[in-house]
């Protein structure tokens, strides 16, 4: 136990926070809303909550691998958007079958991608930039797509909405997604600190790492139990929950990661080192879009409808916000796929918070901006203590 307390110590006093800053703002915000409204860590709640945040985190999740190379991308929003009213037209209004129009949607945000990673390799101009101009772009196509309408409607028994509003896992696979989780986070864990001291680098004592395995345990089973004596885990929420884990060791454990690790750190050194620097943006770039547009599949089964609305301003700021108060750093190379999660759960649960205490739309703005700076803040001090 001091061995864990110690390393903890020197990780925060060396700026390696991890997602302890994360985990405590999380509590903090809980304990605060809880004491407002005795409804809010209600099961019924936080099932609720999980549910709403699943189509938010999916397109987080883009933004922390694209954070990770120092880029960032301001036309996600508009990318659900369209990928959300190609869904719809095609499946209410052209009678494809879902399955069809989410994969074409999924197709056009790779596209996307792709075409913005190449601008960026090719003219070398920042992601910010041409991702402005995209985003023009890509809300003009959303509007042509939804027609004059501007509204499509998809109806309550189509399997999109079944899963992204009533589908919840059977209580033995959430057990099952519960220790996979559990006991691939274990073994990453293990791998990483025999790697380290394999090549005489400092790695986490096994106490440190036995603590922190089991404080991820605790969270996990507890929370699965508290969400079973309602309605259990969303669908919608646990293939969010998947991909977090598929990213997470893509991240740690593949080439590509370490790569993508390498060019966020420093892309000249990268480069030099053999790292395919062009491939690795283009990547990176594809990655994001194609969330963004999953996460606009998801929002359109969730509110059973896509319209002009879908994708707006607010979920760029949203997603970009809930990836850096989870813990990626706006500085690139420094993060992990599970500051999706948390992140988005910490800005869920101030939206959620907010409504229950009685405020109102710009409180919710106010506060969320408020955790935001600080997460922004907390940031620079890590980098500054790393630096110096």
């Amino acid at each position: 136990m001091i061995a864990a307390f110690s390393g903890t110590w020197h990780r925060v006093r060396s700026g390696e926070l991890g997602v302890l800053p994360v985990v405590g703002l999380l509590a903090l915000v809980w304990l605060v809303f809880q004491a407002i409204n005795p409804a809010f860590l209600s099961s019924d709640n936080l099932v609720n909550l999980t549910q709403q945040s699943a189509a938010t985190g999916v397109i987080a999740l883009g933004v922390v691998v694209l954070l990770h190379v120092g880029q960032l991308d301001l036309s996600i929003g508009a990318v659900s958007g369209l990928a959300a009213a190609i869904t719809a037209v095609t499946s209410v209004q052209w009678g494809w079958s879902q399955g069809v129009s989410v994969l074409v949607a999924l197709g056009v945000g790779l596209a996307v991608g792709l075409v913005y990673g190449m601008v960026h390799t090719r003219l070398g101009v920042p992601g910010f930039v041409f991702t402005l101009a995209g985003l023009l772009l890509v809300t003009g196509l959303q509007l042509r797509v939804l027609g004059p309408t501007g509204s499509i409607n998809l109806p309550f028994e189509t399997p999109l909405v079944y899963l992204s509003q009533r589908a919840f896992l059977a209580p033995a696979a959430s057990w099952t997604l519960v220790a996979l989780i559990a006991a691939g986070y274990v073994a990453a864990r293990l791998v990483e600190r025999s790697r380290r001291l394999r090549v005489d680098l400092p790695a986490e004592s096994l106490g440190a790492l036995a603590a922190r395995c089991a404080v991820l345990v605790a969270l996990l089973v507890g929370g699965v139990a508290y969400l079973g004596t309602n309605r259990g885990v969303g669908v919608a929420f646990a293939v969010f929950v998947a991909l977090v884990a598929a990213v997470d060791f893509a991240l740690r454990r593949t080439r590509w990661g370490r790569s993508v690790r390498a060019v966020g750190g420093d892309a000249d050194a990268a480069r030099k080192a053999g790292v395919p620097v062009r491939r690795v943006f283009v990547s990176a770039f594809v990655v994001s879009s194609t969330m963004a547009a999953l996460g606009g599949v998801l929002a359109t089964g969730r509110l059973a409808a896509a319209n002009q609305g879908t994708g707006e301003v607010e979920l760029v700021l949203t997603a970009i916000a809930a990836a850096v108060i989870g813990g990626t750093s706006l500085f690139g190379g420094r993060g992990s796929a599970w500051s999706a999660l948390l992140g988005v759960l910490v800005v869920q649960s101030v939206s959620t918070g907010v409504l229950l205490a009685g405020g109102d739309y710009s409180m919710r703005l106010v506060v969320t901006g408020l955790v935001f700076t600080v997460a922004i803040w907390l940031d620079a001090v890590a980098r500054r203590a790393r630096r110096g």
